[in-house]
């Protein structure tokens, strides 16, 4: 199959490089910006882990600086710039800046698909930030940020992957060149010094580019509902996941590991849930064999529950969420990556 599809690849591969081609010659222009801006993205379709990873950026920067997050806002109903107030929706703007509005009150949350009128109407709020995070904005050439975070996946590098359709990359791998950082994410827990050299030498990075290595922190299971606050954690036995993220395995696994029983039903990522969805998650959990059984969510899922109708069907059944977290393998390097972002910051203040 993927040497069917190769031929679209390389005519998508030809016109991304026209495309790039144009920005660093500068026939298309890149605008940047008096304010910090820091960009985590990708080169692949999904499934790196941005959003745990700009939540750690938030965390590192809310205490010291005035941080705003701007997203495109993917599946939301609206257009155009949306800040976030009290009253947001997951269909004003998307299931995860509603995730960062909804657990950080004191930072500024935006939405808007024109990357650089999103900053300048940042810029012109009464309480401008001091530091602007691009959520997922690497493609987005019309605008240069300060600071430029890759994200690859432990065991999906860039470096091994074809571009779409025969393969996973939205991006040509020469676009990882602009990255100032880039972090191998969801590696092992213990990493060995041999893996980790091979990761190295694969993405065969640039002199400037600094690398690092984080994996996914899950954190304990949070109740939702009444039903799930009655619930004794360590009588849990059965779990009923489900989710649309654009990669559920390293919850499964972790899942698996920890309890006797797994059901899973996964829908497509951003997947906006519907009556009969709810009814089939329902109707599943039902039919998990035991008492000691939950149901369990992620925390992107359970943004676009909350903003539904749906949310009162799970009234009488235990519905959890587990957040996660990035944790650094080795703590020098966390230390190292932390004074690159404050030094960046502070700087360009």
């Amino acid at each position: 199959m993927k040497k069917l599809l190769a031929p679209i690849s390389w005519l998508y591969a030809i016109a991304l490089h026209i495309r790039h081609k144009l920005y660093d010659w500068g026939l298309l222009r890149s605008q940047s910006f008096s304010v910090p801006t820091i960009c985590v993205g990708n080169l692949s379709l999904g499934g790196t882990g941005k959003t745990p990873h700009t939540e750690y950026l938030i965390r590192l920067l809310k205490d010291v600086a005035n941080v705003a997050v701007l997203s495109r806002g993917y599946g939301r109903k609206s257009t155009g710039f949306v800040l976030a107030g009290e009253d947001t929706a997951y269909e004003n703007i998307g299931d995860e800046p509603l995730q960062y509005h909804m657990k950080f009150n004191d930072i500024t949350v935006a939405v808007d698909e024109d990357r650089c009128d999103g900053v300048q109407r940042l810029m012109r709020l009464e309480k401008s930030p001091d530091v602007i995070l691009l959520d997922d904005a690497y493609q987005h050439r019309k605008i240069k940020p300060g600071l430029n975070i890759l994200l690859t996946e432990y065991y999906n590098i860039y470096k091994k992957d074809l571009l779409v359709p025969a393969g996973g990359l939205r991006d040509i791998k020469s676009a990882a060149k602009r990255a100032d950082i880039i972090i191998v994410t969801k590696s092992p827990r213990v990493l060995l010094p041999y893996d980790k050299r091979d990761v190295v030498n694969l993405l065969d990075a640039k002199p400037y580019q600094k690398i690092f290595f984080t994996y996914i922190d899950f954190q304990q299971l949070t109740p939702i509902n009444q039903v799930a606050k009655d619930t004794p954690p360590h009588n849990i036995k059965s779990i009923y996941l489900f989710c649309g993220i654009a990669n559920p395995y390293p919850l499964e696994d972790y899942l698996k590991r920890k309890y006797n029983t797994l059901i899973t039903n996964y829908f497509g990522d951003h997947h906006c849930f519907s009556d009969s969805d709810i009814d089939m998650i329902l109707s599943g959990y039902d039919s998990v064999i035991g008492k000691n059984k939950i149901i369990v969510t992620t925390e992107k899922d359970l943004m676009r529950l909350t903003s539904s109708s749906y949310i009162n069907r799970f009234d009488n059944v235990p519905l959890f969420t587990i957040p996660i977290e990035v944790r650094f393998n080795d703590e020098k390097e966390e230390e190292t990556f932390k004074n690159l972002i404050l030094n960046y910051v502070r700087k360009d203040s």
